[in-house]
Formats: C-alpha cells, structure tokens, sequence
C-alpha cells in the first residue's frame, strides 16, 4: 500500500503527527534482517490505527497492508513489551499498535529425526524460520470451541501461532508419559495441558 508523505496518522498521545512513510523510511535505514529493537529506548509517540488480525491479515487504517515487502519490513521492527502491548518501534519512535492473537502465523513446518531426537522447524508468513526448541519454546491453549492452539516464540515476546493444519500435522507427533501428551523438539520437551490435548 503506497502512502505520499502527505498522509498523516493520528498520534493519539500527544497530538503530534507521524508520516507512514516517515516511518518506513527510519525503519527502512535501521538495518536489513532483524534490527536490534529490543535495545531501542525511543519515547513512546502514541497509538496508530493499525491492526494485525488472527488469521494474519494487516491493516491499515481498516485497509489491507497487500505488500508483502511492506509487511515484512513493519513485522523486522515489531516488538512487545513488558506491559503486553505490542509496538512499531524504530530508533526514535514507539508506536502502539492492537494483535489479535499473535502478530504472526506459521504458515509451514517440517520435522527431521536426528540421533538426538526430532526438531520441528516452522517458516512464518513473515519469512522468519524458526527451529522449536530451548530458545524458541512452544506453548498450547485452547481456541475456540476447546481447539488445540499451539503458539512458537519467534524472537523477543514475539509469537506464531500455527495454521489449523499445521496444528492438526503437530497432533500427529504427540507422545504421552505418566506426565501427559508432550512434543519434542530440538532437545527440549514442551507439555501440552489437558484441556488442550
């Protein structure tokens, strides 16, 4: 979605103005890959209508964000916080935004067996890929109408949440112990609750 400079955004904090394509251009010129967002201390410059539904959908302003290279380059400088909110975040501003559920999806998955055990290995809508493991752990809830609901943690307090197709391949692989169901992968174990089992 292609946005002139003209077009502004309400700050909703302190009635200031903050041009999207300000905001593309500072995130732009922060780095290629994944920038250091969690070690940016900006001030936080209000909220932006800007909404990343469950099923992965972005919006803008209640239109779809339909490039993916603008959604990529938004999805490098997103962050979550201790207070649970989830902001746009470059060097100099904090931008509010609403998730849904997850800011991401897990749009695919692979399983390899190793001497150690198996590893699943999930690539996101975004193009993150991401072994499940110690340091990228998973959870499980229960969606609705008591769906199993399995989550990643991608990077920071970033999740994905995994298609229902891929939590339906996921269901496959459960392994049961006097403890209850539980996956492995990558060398970690990660139990599923059983409700959501």
């Amino acid at each position: 979605m292609q946005r002139s400079k003209t077009e502004r955004m309400t700050n909703q904090a302190s009635n200031q103005t903050v041009s999207l394509a300000a905001l593309i251009s500072r995130a732009e010129r922060a780095g290629r890959g994944a920038p250091p967002v969690e070690r940016w201390k900006p001030d936080f410059c209000g909220d932006i209508d800007m909404v990343i539904r469950a099923d992965g959908t972005w919006l803008y302003q209640g239109t779809p964000i339909r490039r993916e290279a603008l959604k990529r380059l938004f999805s490098s400088v997103l962050r979550k916080d201790e207070d649970g909110r989830t902001y746009l975040v470059t060097p100099v501003e904090k931008l509010g935004i609403i998730v849904d559920d997850a800011p991401f999806v897990a749009v695919e998955m692979t399983r390899e067996e190793t001497g150690e055990g198996p590893t699943l290995t999930f690539r996101t809508d975004v193009g993150d890929v991401v072994k499940a493991g110690p340091d990228h752990p998973m959870r499980f809830a229960v969606g609705e109408e008591g769906a199993f609901r399995p989550y990643l943690l991608v990077r920071g307090r970033l999740e994905a949440a995994l298609t229902r197709s891929l939590a339906f391949d996921l269901a496959e692989w459960l392994e049961e112990d006097e403890r209850g169901f539980f996956l492995t992968s990558n060398g970690a174990r990660f139990d599923v609750p059983q409700v959501a089992a």
